[in-house]
């Protein structure tokens, strides 16, 4: 006795879920994570990789199944029979990609502000103003809030253009980093120590935010293994925030087309330890050799 149409379909739609979901949660193709942000994203990429299986293994699969069951046979020579005003099919392929956009769209949003990308900027409470902000001598916040989120002073109307940050997550003060994108390289200067370096240093386990600005032309900040990709834009001072949790070196690479030698402008994040991080913190601290006291004495 033939299995009806309809069990087969629902059979067949059951196994097709359940290897779609088996794939997305169970196959790796990303690299270490090693910020805070890498496991929130992560989620989000095991979700569309889920869905993005599904659709996949279906439509070949009914494509290999179509080319079989319908293919020409020997002594055939006509056109095959038009098949036309199913609505029941029609509304099926409309209804299940109108709901699956929207429930991307939703979650994705929901990563995204989990991510720190919705708080506003302008807000005193926000995780840009409230990791930096000086406390009055009356208790409350200072007045710089705004202005001096990365130990430099901003004109209270420059706008700050914001980038996705540890938001939620993140704890603590934040390392303040001075990046300036430029055709074909980033300089990271901290203003703590007045230290400009080719390459990002920072502490494992502390938040780090850096304030971003481009030379030239449009750039665009990306490091896989945080997760975190930022456009640099000329005239949009950017804040973008991640807090590291795994010690190494990452490369830093621009994902934005900007010159003839795009695909050389490379730095690196070194993830200190935090002894390694004050090791190479004083070292390279001009500021402290700036004002370390004269040993020459007056006989």
């Amino acid at each position: 006795m033939p299995i009806p149409s309809a069990i087969l379909s629902l059979v067949l739609g059951m196994a097709l879920v359940l290897t779609g979901l088996w794939i997305g949660q169970n196959v790796e193709l990303l690299p270490v994570a090693a910020s805070l942000n890498a496991p929130i994203y992560d989620q989000l990429f095991k979700v569309l990789f889920s869905i993005g299986s599904i659709l996949f293994i279906g439509i070949f699969g009914l494509l290999v199944f179509s080319l079989i069951r319908f293919r020409r046979r020997d002594g055939e020579t006509g056109d095959g029979a038009a098949v036309e005003g199913n609505l029941q099919l029609e509304i099926f392929w409309t209804a299940i990609p109108a709901i699956v956009v929207l429930f991307v769209g939703i979650y994705s949003y929901d990563i995204y502000d989990r991510m720190g990308g919705m708080v506003p900027l302008s807000d005193p409470h926000s995780m840009h103003g409230a990791a930096m902000a000086p406390q009055a001598s009356d208790g409350s916040a200072g007045a710089v809030i705004q202005a001096s989120v990365l130990g430099t002073p901003l004109e209270p109307s420059k706008r700050i253009w914001g980038g996705i940050g540890s938001g939620q997550i993140s704890a603590g003060p934040a390392l303040p980093v001075e990046v300036t994108a430029l055709q074909f390289a980033f300089l990271f200067h901290y203003p703590q120590g007045d230290i400009t370096s080719g390459e990002l240093h920072v502490q494992k386990g502390q938040p780090v935010e850096l304030r971003m600005e481009a030379r030239d032309v449009i750039h665009a900040f990306w490091v896989p293994e945080f997760r975190l990709k930022q456009d640099i834009i000329p005239g949009q001072p950017t804040l973008l925030t991640f807090t590291p949790i795994k010690a190494g070196s990452y490369p830093i690479i621009c994902a934005e087309l900007c010159g003839p030698y795009h695909g050389g402008m490379r730095s690196t994040v070194v993830v200190h330890e935090p002894d390694e991080f004050a090791t190479w913190f004083e070292k390279n601290n001009t500021a402290t050799v700036a004002i370390a006291p004269s040993t020459s004495s007056t006989g």
